[in-house]
């Protein structure tokens, strides 16, 4: 079981969508979007948000390609890269996370609750991210945070 809150992260090029858990590690909740700006400034943003919510450790969406050839450079490598240095602004753990499918979740998220169909989702994305993988540790199919 998850003992604190998680934030959850959907890393996009241009928006990075935060969601954050209950205490009890339970229900994931949308938070916020952050507009792209700097890496310095977008990793100082989000531990900022984590200490506003006592996070004890971030669940990042990784964007797994299975049809991606091994040569191929992927977003999954790109989200891995910018993860590496994140890393290295935060002593909280960071857990990867297969996010397939987030975006047709979170869109059907969208449309419950009326938001605009041109609206950014990266919130709900990272909602579904962090539930996903709450769901996970709960049923014994992943481990917590370390």
């Amino acid at each position: 079981m998850v003992r604190g809150r998680l934030i959850g992260i959907d890393h996009g090029i241009k928006r990075i969508g935060l969601a954050v858990s209950d205490a009890s590690g339970l229900m994931a909740r949308e938070l916020t979007i952050i507009k792209r700006k700097s890496k310095r400034e977008d990793f100082e943003r989000i531990n900022q948000i984590a200490a506003e919510h006592d996070a004890v450790g971030f669940v990042v969406g990784l964007p797994l390609d299975l049809d991606a050839k091994p040569d191929q450079h992927t977003q999954a490598d790109t989200v891995r890269l910018w993860v590496e240095r994140f890393a290295q602004t935060t002593d909280l753990p960071i857990t990867l996370w297969d996010e397939q499918l987030s975006s047709v979740d979170a869109r059907e998220l969208g449309k419950r609750q009326k938001r605009k169909h041109d609206a950014p989702i990266d919130d709900l994305a990272a909602r579904v991210i962090l539930q996903s993988y709450l769901d996970a540790v709960r049923d014994g199919l992943a481990e917590p945070p370390q």
